[in-house]
């Protein structure tokens, strides 16, 4: 019995958890939104240098029309209007309600890859993701009530919608990659369809940032070094690593399992709280991450 998609997506997340680390650590000195394009720029330098190496190209021509049109529209949809909208949402209704509307992103994935792709869940399967993505939920809404914690934010419209396109943005983003990337003959390389989500990430932000005229910002992101050498790790482990590890797991696992998968990140970083950060974590948050890996096992018995 094979657990090649499984162990993958177990790997992905592990990199998204590290590499969140560094994006914070980056984000903290410089601020989020140029962190955004010095990930994708440097993830899109990764991605050339190491297809030049292994197939002698930097860009994926040989990819037909079609591929290029749904993993283009992925990275517009996932990297950049979800990334945004992500964002935004942390800002209007904190992190706490932004991640736990972020999570949904698992069940509207398997909703949209049984309307669109045609894949089939078992009972077993819909339960592992209710069980995960309940542990998940306890662990994002447990509350911290020790000194100095802050009143809880009211929950607006305005961020709330922003937490719902963001969850759509990522389960839209990645039921278009599986998309792109399937053809007659099997799947199309990861790590060169995850260039051409970035391509067109990056094509956005740089309309984006000429429109807002927020390119002081990311100049003067640049000049700190210490942002810089962080933002350059995380896009190794992230974006590089993390998000075409994340493409090849829908080569063996549904849209929908896939996502409940990665959206084991909030537990796994329960680890770095504790002993890099020095948070109190509550048996309640420990009794979520149980939980959710709990729900993986049921989605890991075939």
């Amino acid at each position: 019995m094979s657990y090649t998609g499984e162990l993958i997506a177990l790997t992905t997340v592990l990199c998204w958890t590290v590499s969140v680390q560094f994006f914070e650590a980056a984000s903290k000195r410089v601020g989020a939104t140029p962190v955004n394009i010095i990930r994708i720029t440097a993830a899109l330098i990764l991605f050339s240098t190491y297809l030049y190496l292994k197939n002698g190209y930097v860009i994926p021509l040989d990819f037909p029309a079609r591929a290029w049109f749904y993993l283009g529209l992925s990275g517009i949809v996932g990297f950049f209007l979800g990334d945004i909208c992500l964002f935004k949402a942390l800002v209007e209704v904190g992190p706490r309600l932004a991640l736990l509307l972020f999570s949904l992103s698992a069940p509207a994935a398997a909703v949209m890859g049984w309307a669109c792709l045609s894949e089939t869940y078992l009972p077993f399967q819909w339960a592992g993701m209710l069980v995960t993505l309940t542990g998940v939920c306890i662990v994002i809404l447990e509350k911290n009530n020790g000194p100095g914690q802050k009143t809880a934010r009211k929950a607006s419209l305005k961020g709330v919608l922003f937490g719902i396109g963001a969850m759509l943005g990522q389960a839209g983003g990645y039921v278009m990659s599986k998309t792109g990337m399937q053809t007659e003959d099997g799947f199309l390389d990861a790590f060169a369809a995850t260039q051409i989500r970035a391509i067109a990430a990056f094509a956005c932000f740089i309309l984006y940032f000429t429109l807002t005229r927020k390119w002081g910002n990311v100049a003067a992101a640049v000049r700190d070094r210490r942002a810089l050498a962080f933002t350059a790790t995380g896009s190794v482990i992230g974006p590089f690593i993390g998000v075409s590890l994340s493409l090849m797991v829908l080569q063996y696992l549904t849209a929908g399992v896939a996502s409940t998968f990665l959206s084991m990140t909030p537990v796994c970083i329960i680890p770095f709280s504790i002993y890099l950060h020095k948070e109190h974590v509550s048996v309640r948050a420990f009794a979520g991450a149980i939980i959710a890996v709990a729900g993986i096992w049921l989605l890991m018995n075939k």
